[in-house]
């Protein structure tokens, strides 16, 4: 396929069994990686109603048959660019056989009055959240996308095993992971997350983000905490596993809260792993330390 070559439309059906049309992909790039390709596509998007990027690593065996699918979720001010290019998780992805698939924070270029005033809110600061406020509520639906709109895109045409999905990500993301991990029981196999927003409603960065987008409703804002929601989690079959950096910035600025989600999962005895990795702050060098970690992590649980 050329790099600017179009997909084909493809039409599937919702839980309701209306069609969903799913729009073309464009292919923005494409490089072979390990045997396997890291791909760029661009789409309209449907729930965010903007033009959306994501990254998909297709590993080797996806020429001969279905794979399952590794969703990451990246942090503040990030693309899908970051993961794709930084952390190095490629090796690790083709000889499990898992595609991994990257996409953007937010949406983009909407015109939204303020949506580029700040890094932390706004463009490059979706939280992951579907928000209810205006004027955001139109656009800002990260977390319909994330868990509804781009797996049926991933399924219609990509060798994508929809049966077998995990996720994971990194600080914001590593937040997004969790909520959509323990909001959705049984949507996927396994979770992970590097250096996560835990408790959102207790720090600053939350705070601000879900005052935006949410409103003033702290049940609103509970429905997107990791450490609220773990709380009401149906069963214990979720296995999560976390690293955090000893040294990392926002650890000591009080953003993450890692010690308020690990208390309440131990109250409902859910089994959680937490590595404080000694020397280790919150960038992407940190994460390529661990990556392979968590590669294994997911695959223990999608080749199963």
């Amino acid at each position: 396929m050329n790099n600017k070559e179009k997909v084909p439309y493809f039409c599937i059906k919702n839980e309701r069994s209306q069609p969903v049309e799913i729009m073309a992909l464009k292919q923005i790039s494409s490089n072979k990686c390990f045997e396997g390709f890291q791909k760029v596509f661009e789409h309209d998007s449907i729930e965010l109603k903007c033009k959306m990027r994501f990254g998909i690593y297709l590993p080797p065996k996806a020429e001969i048959g279905k794979c399952p699918v590794l969703y990451w979720l990246s942090g503040l001010t990030c693309t899908e660019q970051n993961f794709i290019t930084k952390s190095g998780f490629h090796q690790a992805a083709a000889e499990h056989g898992l595609i991994v698939v990257a996409p953007d924070t937010s949406p983009r270029g909407c015109n939204i009055e303020g949506e580029d005033e700040s890094w932390d809110f706004g463009t490059g600061a979706g939280f992951y959240v579907d928000a209810t406020e205006e004027p955001w509520k139109t656009n800002y639906r990260m977390y319909s996308y994330i868990k509804d709109e781009l797996p049926k895109l991933i399924k219609a045409n990509f060798p994508a095993d929809s049966e077998r999905m995990s996720i994971f990500g990194h600080s914001m993301g590593g937040h997004g992971a969790l909520i959509l991990a323990l909001k959705n029981p049984g949507k996927y196999k396994s979770v992970s997350a590097f250096a996560p927003i835990c408790n959102p409603v207790q720090c600053p960065w939350g705070k601000k983000a879900f005052g935006g987008y949410l409103g003033s409703d702290l049940t609103k804002w509970e429905a997107y905490d990791a450490t609220h929601l773990v709380k009401s989690y149906p069963d214990s079959h979720l296995d999560i596993l976390i690293d955090q950096g000893k040294d990392d910035q926002f650890l000591s600025a009080g953003q993450l809260l890692p010690d308020n989600f690990i208390a309440a999962c131990t109250e409902r005895k859910i089994p959680v792993v937490f590595r404080l990795q000694q020397g280790y702050d919150h960038s992407y060098f940190f994460i390529a330390t661990f990556v392979n970690d968590h590669i294994r992590h997911h695959a223990k649980y999608l080749n199963a």
